[in-house]
């Protein structure tokens, strides 16, 4: 029997079956979380604590744990495909910030709706004359766009089809474009745009459009292989989804986290790589 399993019956039954202890117990008493290292406001790596991550995402999780009596801790696991393989193979339980493709459907649980939303907007300099009121504006621009951007699978084939995009490595050097006049705009995330302007001293000098482009979700992800995979927790942590969506709670923690990551850039940060 998994530890952790054996760890939750041990507790049930020194509590002897305690009122309102008894839904969680029996299940696993705790989890391992883990996610994007490098993607403010949403998850970043502690600069105090670098085995764990903090951020909006691990705010929400941690909350969602708390209501269901579950310990949760949310490690650092390397890099993006590092994190994923962890949580693949079943030696982590949940990645954070999941997107949601076909090729993740194979070896993981997606819990719906999604922990937060990923507005994309369309940022381009202050002195832009450049109008977009739909994605279709953006057709005979030129464009940027960070290859680790997750669009949902719907726009990624309008802008293959529709669009001029430069990949670049991260946002940073998207960001470097669009200022040094390269490219016309670049797509880029509400949270993580302004984390990243605040970065690199660019706020003053970019502008974001209010209406998002792409909406892609940021889901809690159950691997297959996860000792604690069951439909208890899957349920649990669906219903309290759906719970937090209804709330108007996500706004305020992803402010929280953007003042946050601010304030960790004092005196400095290394630029997140997205």
């Amino acid at each position: 029997m998994d530890l952790r399993r054996l760890a939750g019956w041990s507790l049930l039954l020194a509590l002897g079956c305690a009122p309102g202890l008894s839904v969680a117990a029996g299940k696993c008493e705790r989890l391992i979380a883990t996610g994007s290292p490098d993607a403010p406001p949403y998850l970043w790596q502690d600069p105090q604590d670098p085995k764990h991550l903090i951020g909006a995402g691990a705010d929400l999780l941690e909350q969602v744990a708390k209501a269901l009596g579950i310990k949760i801790e949310i490690l650092y696991a390397g890099k993006r495909a590092q994190a994923l393989d962890e949580v693949r193979s079943g030696r982590m339980d949940l990645l954070t910030d999941a997107p949601l493709t076909t090729t993740g459907l194979e070896v993981l649980d997606y819990v719906h709706p999604p922990l937060l939303e990923n507005d994309y907007l369309v940022w381009t300099r202050k002195d832009s004359t450049l109008v977009i009121e739909r994605p279709e504006d953006l057709h005979g621009h030129p464009g940027a766009l960070s290859e680790k951007a997750r669009m949902t699978q719907g726009f990624g084939v309008f802008a293959e089809q529709n669009l001029t995009l430069t990949r670049t490595p991260n946002l940073t050097q998207a960001f470097q474009k669009l200022l040094l006049g390269e490219v016309e705009y670049v797509l880029a995330g509400r949270y993580s745009g302004l984390a990243m302007a605040q970065t690199l001293g660019m706020a003053n000098d970019l502008h974001a459009a209010p209406h998002p482009v792409d909406k892609p979700g940021l889901f809690l992800a159950v691997s297959h292989n996860s000792a604690c995979n069951d439909p208890w927790l899957r349920g649990q942590l669906a219903q309290k989804m759906t719970e937090l969506a209804a709330s108007g709670l996500t706004e305020a923690v992803l402010q929280r986290n953007l003042e946050r990551w601010r304030t960790q850039l004092q005196p400095t940060v290394s630029a997140p790589k997205q």
